[in-house]
């Protein structure tokens, strides 16, 4: 069976902390007996009574001060006349201290239910103080005694109106649970803090569920009062009527309210602004503070006075040597009163500032030790801590020397160093390839690292421009800290294979440095920086032309071809990109970056590794199997000569409907083989008049063989280079025709895989020719 929570709420009682009315402790509100004005009543009751308050004319600072002394209780009560709405509330005062007034609780809001759940009763409590001294305190909390019960209370400042805040108390209590004496909980009830300066409140009670069954008569209760001074109570309470909790509310919980000097005023504009209507509070020898939750302002005593800060003639000062053994000075020091303060005096031949609770009075140095012992004593000193500033900088530079050097061996072998060792051990020529450079040189060479030498920054890390001692410029590549093993192997691969290289289209490595926290490696230095700065962020002071680009594409299948068919050990690239093809002072291409390359044996044909590269220029047939072939690279370079031909990134702008420039290239392709005249729309408009149609369109059927997706389909390195340098021969001066007697024209015709076939004649000088005769002879027949 359950209990209704009707019967629960009767067991809520309060048990009020500060017991009955006679267990209310009146506080004096200052120090001395001067507490009330000459002449008036100074105790109502129990309670003293502090100027500027008063009873009685004359008695009071102002109106709003006044306190009506009622002899009909036995003691008499204190209440307050003004400064409260409506006026008919004269609310008792139980408390008055230096900055608060306590009155005993009436703005209780009740809602009562019979045991149908009707309402038969709504009483809402407020208190109204605006344009008064009086302002809520933040030491009260609002309260809500029932179950499924929001209480919402609101308020202003002379400041801001319709201030509100809240809380619901919510119940799900069953018969044999018993209520414990002690705090809310949250079951029950509910309590909640508002904000300080309100001049009033009032509190409205809801219930969340409407109406229910109930077996009882009951009532919820919200009421705003001082914090602490209540408790829940227990199981006793069971029997309690509501007119029993009504009661202990409002008459056992007090609400404390702060109040000031004047209620609108600051302390500089009611000093400045002084009437007889309006007269300045505060008094000689006091501070006057303006409060922080509020306007008005208070009156204090300064430090080292006491007193009544608003009763004439003021604080007066606090002799602090009256006090017999009590005095703040210690006992041998003789303590001399002054206006506000004190001061204690050592005896002869002692020192300090005599007070308890500073360094008090110490005894003096024997001052007849000779110069000589005082001479000796100090030369000692400086001369030992010497010795010791000495003895500590060496040991500290042999540690730190010590340190510096562990730390280097530990960078050199998490860096590959021991992997290099054991390469260098197999192969001597490497030796003399890979030169070894010091940190603290590369330190010196690019101003440690200075931002303002930054070349560019990569996944691989950050490159510097940097000069050495002998007055070399070099690019320093500041690689990112290694923390696994496959980084290792990747940093000493792209040592070993770099090393390996010496062709004039590929950057050449000079050296590394492994005892630093990050590894780097020294490269020539190239000046004109990356093709892809040059296609996609061109300058408006200069070009790439067409002539160029084809150098380039020249520069770059050759370092390739060399790579894959010419060098001791075929090299696969693998990261072949606009971003990897730097132009150095003639803008000649070279390639660089070869963090991710593989050297394989001649016999094979593949190496198969877990997929790396860079997306828009990424071989899908290597994506799909992760077998990297050195058509992946065909792939890769692709890619670039389609950049070369349009001017357009690897990757479009995601507004446009291909963003993969590989596809919207080949769609285009289509587009051409079906008409032709459509081949020039997508060549860059910077070159469209540079060359001529024919040139465009055999360099666009290279780059479609070269993206063919099946890799058997693409040709190898050395046929696109041939077929490259014969469209660069048609730019050859006809000057040179004279000088090359020796010539022969042939016809490049190439057809792609749907059957688009394009012719091209040319002359090519075969006996200066960059071109073997029988690679000339070779061009007759690509297709």
């Amino acid at each position: 069976m359950h209990l209704p929570w009707v019967l629960l709420l009767l067991s809520i009682g309060v048990t009020i902390l500060v017991g009955t009315d006679a267990s209310i402790t009146p506080t004096t509100m200052f120090t001395t007996t001067n507490t009330t004005k000459p002449g008036c009543q100074r105790k109502c009751g129990n309670l003293t009574i502090p100027y500027p308050f008063g009873i009685g004319n004359g008695c009071y600072f102002r109106d709003v001060f006044a306190i009506r002394c009622n002899t009909s209780y036995n003691p008499p009560k204190a209440f307050a006349l003004t400064g409260f709405d409506p006026d008919e509330i004269y609310p008792e005062i139980l408390e008055m201290t230096e900055n608060q007034v306590i009155i005993r609780n009436t703005a209780v809001t009740s809602r009562c239910y019979d045991s149908r759940g009707i309402e038969t009763s709504y009483i809402e409590g407020s208190l109204g103080m605006q344009g008064s001294p009086y302002s809520v305190s933040n030491t009260n909390k609002l309260t809500v005694i029932g179950c499924d019960e929001y209480a919402l209370i609101s308020g202003s400042t002379e400041i801001t109106n319709d201030e509100k805040a809240g809380c619901i108390a919510l119940c799900n209590l069953e018969v044999d649970q018993v209520v414990t004496q002690g705090s809310c909980l949250g079951s029950g009830c509910c309590q909640t803090s508002v904000l300080t300066g309100w001049q009033g409140f009032h509190i409205t009670l809801t219930s969340l569920d409407g109406r229910r069954s109930f077996t009882n008569q009951s009532c919820s209760y919200a009421f705003f009062a001082r914090n602490g001074s209540f408790v829940f109570g227990g199981a006793s309470d069971l029997t309690s009527n509501t007119s029993v909790v009504l009661n202990r509310i409002m008459q056992q919980v007090p609400v404390v309210l702060d109040w000031s000097a004047s209620a609108d005023l600051s302390c500089d504009y009611a000093k400045n602004s002084s009437t007889s209507y309006e007269p300045y509070a505060c008094q000689s020898n006091s501070q006057c503070i303006d409060n922080t939750n509020m306007l008005g302002y208070r009156c204090r005593c300064l430090p080292g006075y006491e007193g009544n800060p608003y009763l004439e003639p003021g604080c007066t000062d606090f002799n602090e040597c009256a006090a017999g053994p009590n005095n703040p000075c210690i006992s041998t020091a003789v303590c001399a009163n002054n206006p506000g303060s004190y001061i204690c005096s050592c005896p002869s031949g002692y020192s300090g500032d005599g007070k308890k609770s500073g360094s008090g009075c110490v005894k003096n140095i024997d001052t007849s030790s000779s110069s000589l012992k005082k001479i000796t004593l100090g030369l000692g000193i400086s001369l030992g801590a010497m010795l010791l500033l000495l003895v500590g900088w060496w040991m500290s530079s042999v540690i730190r020397k010590r340190r510096i050097k562990k730390q280097k061996a530990t960078n050199f072998k998490r860096n590959g160093g021991f992997l290099l060792q054991q390469h260098m051990a197999t192969d001597e020529s490497a030796v003399a390839r890979i030169k070894i450079y010091t940190f603290d040189e590369l330190e010196r060479a690019t101003d440690h690292f200075n931002e303002d030498r930054v070349l560019g920054k990569g996944g691989q890390g950050i490159v510097y421009k940097g000069m050495l001692g002998e007055g070399r410029i070099v690019a320093i590549k500041l690689c990112k800290v290694i923390d696994e093993e496959s980084q290792r192997i990747d940093l000493i691969n792209e040592l070993v294979i770099v090393s390996q290289i010496n062709h004039r289209n590929i950057v050449k490595l000079l050296g590394c440095c492994l005892e630093s926290e990050s590894p780097l490696l020294i490269y020539e230095y190239i000046p004109n920086g990356t093709l892809s700065d040059h296609l996609h962020c061109p300058r408006d002071d200069f070009q790439i032309t067409w002539k160029m680009r084809l150098q380039i594409a020249s520069d770059s299948a050759g370092a390739l071809a060399y790579l894959h068919s010419s060098s001791s050990i075929p090299i696969f690239h693998r990261d072949i990109k606009s971003c990897n093809i730097l132009l150095d002072d003639r803008y000649r291409a070279k390639i660089s970056d070869f963090g991710t390359s593989k050297s394989i044996s001649i016999d094979q044909t593949h190496v198969s590794t877990r997929v790396m590269g860079t997306f828009g220029y990424l071989d899908p047939e290597y994506f799909l199997l992760g077998q990297f072939t050195d058509k992946s690279d065909v792939y890769s370079f692709g890619v670039v000569l389609v950049e070369l031909l349009t001017g357009q990134k690897a990757i479009r702008s995601a507004l446009k409907e291909d963003r993969s420039l590989t596809q919207w290239f080949l769609s285009q392709m289509e587009n051409c083989r079906i008409e032709n005249s459509r081949l020039l729309d997508i060549v860059d408009s910077q070159v469209l008049h540079e060359g001529s149609k024919e040139e465009f369109l055999i360099i666009a059927n290279i780059a479609k063989r070269c993206l063919n997706p099946d890799g058997k389909g693409r040709p190898i390195m050395k046929e696109v280079l041939l077929e490259i340098e014969a469209v660069m021969s048609l730019h050859l001066p006809k000057a040179k025709e004279e000088v090359w007697p020796k010539s022969e024209q042939m016809v490049i015709v190439s057809t792609d895989s749907d059957g688009f076939t394009s012719s091209t004649t040319s002359t090519f000088y075969l006996e200066n020719s960059s071109l073997s005769s029988a690679e000339a002879s070779l061009l007759f027949n690509a297709t």
